[in-house]
Order: C-alpha cells, then structure tokens, then sequence
C-alpha cells in the first residue's frame, strides 16, 4: 500500500452471537455469497483500484483464504486478525496503513450499502474539504428515556425517565466512516475507552472535525436472524 491509496479496512472480526447461527453472520449465505464477499464487492464496484483489509477472527483467517481459493473470488487482501475488542482490531489494521491515504472503515455485515454512496464520499473525501465523513439518517421513530430497574420477582420493569428527546436532532450513525489515514491512526493511538462506539468517536475525541452527509435506508448492519432476511428479501428483489 502506498500513500494516495483508497483503503477499505473491512471489520469482519465479530462471533456473530446474536445470529444464533454455526457460523459468525459475515459467512452466513446471501444470495449465493458470504456476506462479506458481497460487501467487498460493493467497495470493489465504486472503488476498482480500492485496496482492501479484511479484520478477521484469528480462527478464520485458513477459511477465508480457502473460500477465496475455492470460489474464485480474485479480491487482493491484506488479512488481519481481530483483537479483544473492535477498538483494537481497527488499531490492528490501521498499522498497516500509510499516511495519505483515504481509509474507509466499514462493518463486513453491511452489504447493502450501494456503490453510489461509497463513490460520492471518496470523491468528497478526495477533495480534502473534510477529514472525516460520516454517514447518518434521521430517527423515525418516536424516542422515549426509559430506566430500568429490578422488580420483587427479579423481573425486568420499564419505566418513563424524566426529560424528553427532541427527535429532530437525533441521527443514526452508519458505516462506511471515511478518513484521512494519517488522522485516524493519530486517533486510535489513544488508550482505549469505554465511550468508543464507534469510528466518529473515536475520531471526536481526539479533536478531528466530523463531516456528515446522508445515509441509507437499507444499509442496515445484519444483526439478527430477521435482519438476514430482510437483507436475503433486498437481494432478491434487486436480483444483486
């Protein structure tokens, strides 16, 4: 890797445990591909000369190689194996990263994100008007603070908080979260903390100005079995 390069760190270090599948959800089937070979795909239709590393868990890491191998899917990848937590596990790539370059970090379990909205971020990040870009969407759903506290039966019990979320100013955050490399690398530099819960934050906390543009309604993060078969629905209907 070289300076100027478009770099896709793609995270697919996860076990997956919410799936409930034999599987982590990055290997799981979606139209005929793993999941994290359709999301590379993407970046790979936007980005052609893109260079990509792929954080896996250590015990994947022969599997991946082999499905590659055996698949035929001709993608050069730098391979990474995760650490103990998603903080370390970017660190971990990020020091096989040179300085400028443009990093994009995107979870491995976002394949539906399109290649139009990876172009129109490259291009904005190539034009260094920003150093960070992250992709957000409104909340449409109504929010509520809710505390919860132990019943006399060791039930869970929901009750209304004190105070009122104004919905308006509310977004969610999505994934790709793009960088100047030698930024982001400056960032994961500091010791870790618990308020990291994402990219951004990490990024904000150490003082790099975060740029925003608009998200994606289906660039969901496959969390669960329904959110699979939401996705396996989008595929199938878009014949992807």
């Amino acid at each position: 890797m070289k300076a100027g390069d478009k770099i896709l760190i793609v995270m697919a270090a996860g076990s997956g445990s919410r799936m409930g599948a034999a599987l982590p959800k990055q290997f799981l089937d979606l139209g005929g591909k793993p999941v994290l070979r359709r999301t590379i795909e993407v970046f790979l239709s936007a980005a052609p000369d893109i260079r990509v590393v792929t954080v896996l868990p250590k015990e994947r890491v022969e599997t991946w190689k082999e499905y590659c191998l055996s698949a035929d899917f001709h993608c050069p990848q730098l391979l990474v194996e995760g650490g103990f937590t998603r903080f370390h596990s970017v660190r971990n790539a990020l020091e096989r990263v040179p300085d400028g370059a443009i990093v994009a970090i995107h979870d491995g379990v976002r394949p539906l994100v399109s290649p139009g909205l990876v172009k129109e971020m490259f291009s904005e990040m190539s034009s260094r008007r920003v150093r960070a870009l992250i992709p957000v969407l409104p909340s449409i759903d109504t929010l509520k603070l809710i505390d919860k506290r132990k019943g006399p039966d060791g039930q869970d019990i929901l009750t209304a908080s004190d105070g009122e979320i104004d919905r308006s100013r509310v977004y969610r955050a999505q994934t790709p979260q793009m960088f100047l490399s030698e930024d982001i690398k400056e960032a994961y530099s500091q010791a870790f903390d618990t308020s990291f819960t994402d990219d951004a934050s990490v990024a904000a906390k150490k003082g790099i100005p975060l740029s925003f543009c608009e998200g994606e309604r289906y660039n969901i993060k496959l969390t669960t079995k329904e959110d699979l078969e939401i996705a396996r629905m989008i595929i199938s209907s878009s014949r992807r």
